[in-house]
């Protein structure tokens, strides 16, 4: 294999691994389409897992191919591509996703083994809920391929997801060729966690399923509601009491080198770009102002939510000001155009070291409004908390200070519930990610949950 270059910041260390995950679909598409043109096909599992929008970059990839025998890639980060030669295994029919040739869904879920329900429930019902109609399965089952064990393990699969009308439909079809149906429930789940609504974007899907999976577990973990603060100036008296804590320790978190004393100094009037030229150009003073204002307006969305005001609905409304004011001052020094102000992404962002790639920007607004929707609804403080921060950084909708708006979100919902403002501090920096990570890429949600529930016990 001839080499390959990967983009990298050169400021980053040589262990850096953020270009590798964020270029790495991009490299396994080039490389195979380089090497087999069409000619290959991601293995069932594969396919379903790229299809339903996971967002874990693999260890390993299986690819089927037409030629070049049998080989194990060893790639950078400890992932590798496996290889193997089997003319009769690559689909006539196979789809291009992101540039990858993989197999449609209806056929991928009658070729994954029974393992697959249970190792990905998640992605095994966001498959099934890609699938609008029966006889796109039964296009596959009546094949002469199809075995009997894999009819009755998407018959008990559909009727699990609570689509009995189409399991029976297959079942009577079966019948009618004279094939009996042994149905078998592949999930070890208890019960469904996504919704029969036929909602066609897998990020909506997944992020419903996140939310009906981890709901209970965060309200075991984490402490009772207080309550909501009947004393709304006392609360916001605190609030303000906290502010050069949660700014220093806010920003430092993003990489910013800010000390207290210019936390202060831009709070109190001290910042001057059109007198003083290196506060026009300080990128940390400008981010210090930054937080600032958007930190003032954050505080009139608490106001609104002490008085009893619908939580979701108050970010829904609020959220994309904070977000402006945040990048003001950095817009009228000319650092960041106006243009970034108008609202979401409209490109693709990576987290550092994260094996989790955030959304793409076609999924932006209906996962947004699906968030949204859930913090308005969900009737837990504690769960809009930890689940609206939580997954404000799965989705990162902007191209920057997603961190500090997702902190600002967690504050508001906890302040709905009648917890206090809690800052998460720098010197936790790397337990934080970790636990975000945790969520991310290995759907745990307790040590997220238990990491804020500490720092907002933790007053120092």
């Amino acid at each position: 294999m001839k080499g390959w270059y990967v983009c990298a910041n050169p400021q980053d260390s040589d262990a850096e691994s953020t270009a590798w995950y964020a270029g790495y679909w991009a490299f396994l598409s080039g490389y195979l389409g380089k090497r087999f043109g069409k000619r290959y096909c991601l293995n069932p599992e594969a396919s379903l897992l790229l299809q339903t929008g996971n967002t874990v970059v693999p260890r390993q990839v299986v690819v089927v191919t037409k030629e070049g025998g049998t080989s194990v890639l060893k790639l950078p980060s400890e992932m590798s591509l496996l290889l193997y030669e089997d003319e009769n295994r690559v689909p006539k029919n196979r789809v291009e996703v992101g540039g990858l040739q993989v197999y449609p869904v209806p056929e991928a879920l009658a070729l994954v083994p029974a393992t697959f329900f249970r190792n990905h429930p998640r992605d095994a019902q966001i498959a099934l809920s890609l699938v609008r109609d029966a006889s796109e399965l039964l296009s596959v089952l009546l094949t002469p391929s199809s075995q009997p064990a894999v009819v009755g393990r998407l018959v008990g699969a559909l009727r699990f997801v609570e689509r009995s009308d189409e399991a029976d439909r297959i079942v009577n079809t079966m019948k009618s060729v004279h094939l009996q149906v042994r149905e078998t429930n592949p999930f070890a789940i208890e019960a469904p966690s996504i919704s029969t609504s036929r909602e066609r974007s897998p990020y909506v899907l997944r992020l419903d399923a996140m939310w009906h999976d981890w709901r209970e577990e965060i309200i075991r973990v984490f402490p009772a509601e207080p309550g909501l603060a009947v004393d709304a100036k006392k609360y916001l008296a605190q609030v303000q009491e906290r502010y050069t804590a949660d700014a220093y320790n806010s920003l430092s978190i993003e990489g910013y080198q800010v000390t207290e004393e210019l936390i202060e100094r831009v709070a109190t009037g001290g910042w001057d770009p059109d007198q003083n030229p290196e506060d026009k150009k300080d990128r940390d003073a400008l981010a210090a102002r930054g937080y600032y204002e958007s930190f003032k307006l954050v505080k009139e969305s608490l106001r609104k939510v002490l008085a009893r005001k619908n939580a979701g609905e108050t970010v829904q409304k609020d959220h994309h000001d904070w977000y402006a004011a945040l990048f003001s001052p950095a817009v009228t020094a000319g650092i960041v155009t106006k243009s970034q102000l108008a609202g979401y992404r409209t490109g693709p962002v990576y987290i550092r070291n994260s094996m989790h790639t955030p959304l793409p920007r076609v999924a932006l607004l209906d996962a947004m409004e699906k968030l949204l929707s859930l913090l308005t609804t969900e009737p837990n403080a504690a769960v809009r908390a930890v689940l609206g921060h939580h997954l404000f950084v799965f989705i990162h909708p902007y191209f920057d200070g997603n961190g500090r708006l997702a902190r600002f979100l967690l504050n508001v919902m906890l302040a709905s519930g009648g917890y206090p403002w809690t800052v998460v501090r720098m010197k936790r920096r790397r337990a934080y990610m970790s636990a975000l990570e945790d969520a991310s890429v290995r759907e745990r949600i307790e040590s997220l949950a238990n990491f804020i529930a500490e720092e907002m016990q933790a007053r120092s």
